[in-house]
């Protein structure tokens, strides 16, 4: 075993895997770009090596630096995470050149499977089933173009190197072949060097089925089960879930023998990834390889009870695999959701801030958080916005449902829009829940997933009060903490009057939504009047904001953090972002701020598409923009005129930043 190992990657896999290292008894030296000084494997690792700028083209994919690093710090071996250089050829030969072992699969293999073009070509010769398409080298746009004519829309395009849905467009007509094509080169160009796409038969109703190898020095090569990973959204994966559900021996048998057949194809060596399409019917397509650990990893480790990371590190320093075909046995059910900074309801735009509350749910045998982040710790641009991945194990599928949304209930995440009451309702879902899967589900199940604004329960307006005045007397209490000041009349907050007790009211706010409790204080409480209702109030404050309150007779727990004007109240699974209004605040004369579209992100502009002075309908491009390596298009609110763009292509524009210049068409 080694005695020391350098972690060339950042987040939760960093993390992760120096807590494994530290485990086996092994050092671990991180790398950190200027933007994560503070992050957490930087905190956790033996010792940590500044790298460059925040860009990870100028930290976390120069090889050479991170080589550097690990001769200097007398590293044996390199751990690439996923990402970054992970898949990266002329790295892994660097390092073998270097006398630095890569903890990963050999140049050869990851070259071979580095190309979806040649990868397919490769599978099809070893007897794997392919998908029909073009694979070839020819990327002429028109020839690309006849090639989707031949093979039938709808189809797919995909870069031919890398993956996590960038670089990929479903196209369902000729007339949009040619915009989406440009789309997918300039999307994989910028994140993996490289726009060569290919162009395949877009299975409908697929489910994504992907199968765990692993291989050894020795010749050695187990399957270690599969995953279903068919909830995804702009082709990127939601949830996960291990065994796949439905999945009979037979199929399994058949899958897991293809997938060792295209590692044993490439001598493959560590952990890698098979991905297949699947059709409804049992029949499935070979998609793509992924040369290294995959982020959903723990769903089979939580199913197998065996460490994959460990794993990693005893393959690369020459050991055997630690177990047979045969000695390897599944075990209940699991399911990971991933917990990302996005903004469901715009489109899963990412979003950056700091964490100023995270409360994530308790770590048991069946319930398990991976991530790279802690509170006060910011969410930036430059990487991808995950927060943590939320893994739950079950003896079933029904009782890992239960305890995902137990654990979704409980997870409180503060100071970024999150996809977490997203989640709860995707895994609440009647077809999710009831095993109904593929990959179009999400699209399918709209009208579910993002349902009309509903009213605010009247709990939560009461609760969020209670706990406004329950932090009030919290407040007055620490001024007058001493023996003397206990006896103070101003600090009690009873509302008391010469006449008798005066009435008092809070006004809250959810979006346009104005609500106004009325307050008065009684013996051991309050008595709060909402919309003509009544009720009795009182309560605790406990940490983290948790509030113990009494409603009348009913006990309701909830939690409500305080940020600057907003309560962000966490009550029965879900939560609501309401704001504290000052009504001795007089705002101005309500001016139009339509006129003004702006950046919902940091990014980059790509191209902009409306012409300045045209007159376009609802919905329609208007410019393109790039952050977090995705394309996002804005697009006009309603129909209206483009007066002028305030920006132009190849700019970068901060959040909130204006870009275009609107006008209504009634205006």
């Amino acid at each position: 075993m080694f005695k020391k190992i350098l972690v060339a990657n950042r987040g939760e896999i960093a993390c992760r895997v120096i807590k494994t290292a530290r485990r086996l008894g092994v050092a671990a030296v991180a790398v950190y770009s200027e933007a994560d000084a503070n992050a957490r494997h930087v905190r956790l690792a033996d010792e940590a090596v500044l790298i460059g700028p925040a860009a990870a083209r100028e930290s976390y994919l120069v090889g050479e630096r991170i080589l550097d690093v690990a001769k200097r710090t007398g590293a044996e071996a390199i751990h690439p995470g996923y990402g970054f250089l992970s898949e990266n050829e002329e790295f892994a030969e660097a390092c073998e050149k270097a006398g630095v072992v890569f903890i990963g699969p050999p140049a050869s293999a990851i070259r071979a499977m580095g190309s979806k073009s040649a990868a397919k070509a490769l599978m099809g010769a070893a007897g794997v089933p392919l998908t029909p398409g073009y694979h070839g080298d020819n990327q002429d746009s028109a020839f690309l173009a006849r090639q989707a004519d031949q093979i039938g829309y709808p189809v797919l395009i995909k870069a031919s190197a890398g993956g996590g849905g960038k670089g990929m467009r479903r196209v369902d007509a000729a007339a949009d072949f040619e915009t989406a094509l440009g789309s997918c080169k300039r999307e994989a160009a910028n994140a993996f060097g490289d726009e060569q796409v290919l162009v395949e038969k877009y299975v409908l109703k697929p489910r994504h089925i992907e199968i765990q190898v692993f291989g050894d020095k020795h010749g050695n090569c187990v399957y270690l089960f599969e995953r279903d990973c068919s909830l995804q959204r702009r082709h990127q994966k939601l949830l996960e879930e291990a065994p796949a559900p439905g999945m009979t021996l037979e199929r399994r048998a058949a899958m897991g023998e293809a997938a060792v057949n295209a590692a044993k194809a490439v001598g493959y060596v560590g952990a890698g990834t098979v991905e297949f399409i699947a059709n409804q019917d049992g029949s499935f397509y070979f998609m793509e390889m992924n040369t290294r650990l995959q982020v959903e990893h723990p769903v089979t480790e939580m199913i197998t009870g065996l460490d994959l990371v460990e794993w990693q590190l005893r393959v690369a320093s020459g050991q055997s695999l630690p177990l047979t075909q045969e000695q390897l046995e599944i075990d209940g059910h699991a399911i990971e959701a991933r917990i990302y900074a996005e903004d469901p309801d715009k489109g899963f735009l990412p979003s950056t801030g700091r964490l100023v509350h995270l409360v994530p749910p308790s770590e048991s045998d069946s319930v398990r958080v991976d991530t790279g982040v802690e509170q006060g710790d910011e969410i930036t641009p430059y990487y991808d916005p995950m927060i943590s991945k939320l893994i739950v194990w079950g003896a079933d599928r029904k009782q890992a449902l239960a305890r995902m949304r137990r654990a979704l209930a409980q997870y409180r995440v503060v100071g970024v829009s999150n996809n977490i009451n997203f989640l709860s309702r995707l895994v609440a879902l009647p077809s999710f829940v009831n095993a109904e899967l593929d990959t179009g589900l999400i699209e399918r199940e709209q009208g579910l997933l993002f349902p009309p604004q509903e009213a605010v329960p009247d709990d939560v307006w009461l609760v969020a009060a209670l706990a406004e005045l329950l932090h009030e007397q919290r407040e007055a209490n620490s001024k007058f903490g001493t023996a003397a000041d206990r006896g103070s009349p101003w600090r009690a907050l009873d509302g008391w009057r010469l006449n008798g007790r005066a009435e008092r009211k809070l006004v809250l706010r959810l979006l346009e939504k104005l609500q106004e409790v009325v307050v008065l204080v009684i013996p051991a409480g309050y008595q709060l009047v909402l919309n003509g209702r009544s009720v009795r109030a009182s309560g605790t404050l406990g940490r983290g904001g948790t509030v113990h309150a009494y409603l009348d007779d009913s006990r309701v727990n909830a939690a409500v953090v305080i940020t600057g004007e907003r309560r962000h109240v966490f009550y029965r699974g879900h939560s609501w972002p309401l704001a504290l209004v000052d009504t001795l605040y007089v705002g101005g004369e309500g001016e139009d701020v339509e006129g003004g579209l702006r950046a919902p992100m940091p990014g980059k502009v790509v191209t902009l598409i409306a012409e300045p002075g045209s007159i376009v309908e609802k919905g329609a491009p208007l410019l393109v923009l790039e952050a977090m390596k995705m394309e996002h298009t804005i697009t006009a609110p309603r129909k209206g005129k483009v007066i002028s763009f305030h920006v132009a292509a190849g700019d970068q524009v901060a959040d909130g930043a204006e870009l275009v210049e609107f006008v209504a068409a009634e205006a």
